[in-house]
């Protein structure tokens, strides 16, 4: 077990692992690491967008794609609208196409009356299209992914990166291989990165850095003994 007080880092198998045995062996919901996940999300968010010292209000777009990374944005858009920001989702996947954690946030999402827009037929023009907001949240692509991003949503990550506003990334800029730090034909240039749990093995690498922006490191809740069980000692 690695005792450091630093920040650990993880591949692709381990910040699955990390999610997997939380469930499985500390019997936490797949819905509370998501609750926290999003909560340290939102408040990184309202920091960049002038928080504590003014007024987070402001719209938020944030692109959602499917699975648990989906899901946090769409759980991040709960609490930016309570804390009075103006989140807008644009939907990378079909709305009945999401399921479990995520497929719960969206419905919470749309019983709260929040701004979704079916982006799903053409991303790359929902996102040109969109009024310009104070904020973008980069929600389509996490650290599962191991191949190159395709069409169409290869041209939405181009489409984010076109954009003028600074780009907030979850858990890691969309496109970027957790485990090389490569970009998969192509990765989102974010401003910041709110990672879950610990650093990702590719953010140690050279070709990381261009995409990565500021890195913040977030808690999930997953029990300490099984985040320094499964973390790496960042190497020297």
């Amino acid at each position: 077990m690695n005792e450091s007080t630093g920040p650990l880092v993880f591949g692709r198998e381990q910040a699955r692992r990390v999610d997997a045995e939380a469930i499985e062996r500390y019997g936490i919901p797949g819905m509370v690491l998501m609750e926290n996940a999003a909560r340290g999300l939102a408040l990184h968010a309202m920091t960049m967008l002038g928080w504590p010292d003014a007024d987070p209000g402001g719209r938020v777009a944030i692109v959602c794609g499917g699975g648990n990374n989906g899901g946090d944005g769409f759980a991040a858009a709960r609490h930016l609208h309570n804390h009075r920001a103006e989140p807008v989702i644009l939907l990378m996947r079909p709305a009945d196409s999401y399921t479990e954690d995520a497929a719960s946030n969206l419905r919470i999402c749309e019983a709260m009356g929040l701004r979704i827009i079916d982006g799903s037929n053409d991303p790359d023009g929902a996102i040109r299209d969109l009024e310009e907001p104070a904020l973008w949240i980069d929600a389509l692509f996490g650290t599962g992914l191991s191949s190159a991003v395709r069409p169409p949503l290869d041209d939405a990550i181009a489409a984010l990166n076109d954009q003028y506003v600074p780009v907030l990334a979850v858990d890691i800029p969309s496109g970027l291989d957790c485990d090389t730090g490569e970009p998969l034909g192509g990765a989102v240039k974010a401003a910041a990165t709110v990672t879950f749990v610990g650093l990702k093995r590719g953010f140690t690498r050279p070709a990381a850095q261009p995409y990565l922006g500021q890195v913040v490191v977030t808690d999930i809740g997953a029990p300490r003994e099984l985040v320094t069980e499964l973390g790496e000692l960042v190497s020297a």
